[in-house]
């Protein structure tokens, strides 16, 4: 079992996707996670331990995490593959000022 940790910037990107059926699929993402199934993920190179969840449907929507102490996962972002680039560079400062 994993808790959950959502950032504020996570939240925020959340809440802005408008289809509620995203919604609710990356939700069940997340419920899916908090009970230990990952499902598809990749790490993000140079990033200190930041992975992205990637979803097949859609734009390609990603989730960004790191976990803690084996039983926290924190969510820092979001995106879609489009927007990779600039998401994971966003994620990364975020993690550099949670750890300073």
């Amino acid at each position: 079992m994993y808790k959950i940790k959502k950032m504020a910037e996570f939240d925020v990107w959340f809440s802005e996707i408008r289809d509620s059926l995203t919604q609710r699929r990356l939700g069940a993402r997340l419920r899916k996670v908090a009970l230990g199934n990952f499902g598809d993920i990749a790490p993000i190179a140079d990033s200190k331990g930041i992975w992205e969840m990637r979803e097949h449907f859609g734009v390609g929507w990603r989730m960004y995490y790191v976990k803690r102490n084996q039983v926290v996962v924190v969510m820092l972002g979001g995106g879609c593959k489009a927007s990779q680039t600039a998401d994971i560079k966003a994620v990364k400062k975020l993690l550099e000022s949670l750890e300073d």
